[in-house]
């Protein structure tokens, strides 16, 4: 079976329950919005530990679970646990408890891997205002809409913690550098201090 259709050629694609719409149709925006979104995760995945990568993965996977819903609003079984918002509440916690949080302005691309974080957070906060818009003129769910705002913040922490790791990293980096030259320089050429 070959990849593309061409059913979509004509400007149009299909929601789940078979409903014919326009690409430009908010909802259509919303699911692609989070389909970035969710590219963008796989993007900073690649550089988290372990831990972070598992929350990112289930991340990914919730929010697959989450088009369902936008594309096929009307059925239970796409409905949103408020568990899953809980949770996300849960890691943002325990990674703030965790480091001493700069609460001053942030400039982004402190590291690699909070970089990629904080561009994952501007497509959340983006697809939050999708959302907005689809509950204003369709179905959204209420639940799925808190989850995207909790998630945005749960990737903002990730971030700021990405680049307390990546200075202390640094800081160890220059430490070690000072004590190697210090341990080079011969004894004699040390400056004697005459009191």
């Amino acid at each position: 079976m070959k990849i593309y259709t061409k059913n979509g050629d004509n400007g149009r694609t299909s929601l789940l329950n078979g409903q014919s719409v326009l690409k430009t149709d908010d909802r259509i925006e919303l699911l692609g919005t989070i389909d970035e979104l969710n590219s963008q995760i796989g993007m900073a995945k690649v550089l988290a530990d372990d831990e972070l990568r598992e929350r990112l993965t289930h991340i990914q996977k919730t929010l697959m679970f989450m088009m369902s819903g936008v594309a096929a609003p009307m059925k239970r079984e796409y409905r949103f646990e408020e568990s899953e918002t809980q949770k996300l509440e849960g890691w943002i916690d325990a990674t703030e408890d965790s480091f001493p949080r700069v609460k001053d302005f942030v400039l982004y691309g402190g590291c690699e891997e909070s970089a990629r974080l904080d561009v994952a957070r501007a497509v959340a906060r983006r697809a939050e205002r999708r959302f907005r818009v689809v509950a204003q003129k369709f179905v959204a769910d209420k639940k799925a809409m808190q989850y995207m705002n909790r998630l945005s913040d749960f990737l903002y922490v990730a971030a700021r913690y990405a680049d307390y790791k990546a200075e202390n990293i640094r800081s160890e980096g220059v430490r070690q550098e000072v004590i190697r030259d210090i341990l080079k320089e011969p004894h004699g050429s040390r400056r004697r201090i005459d009191n």
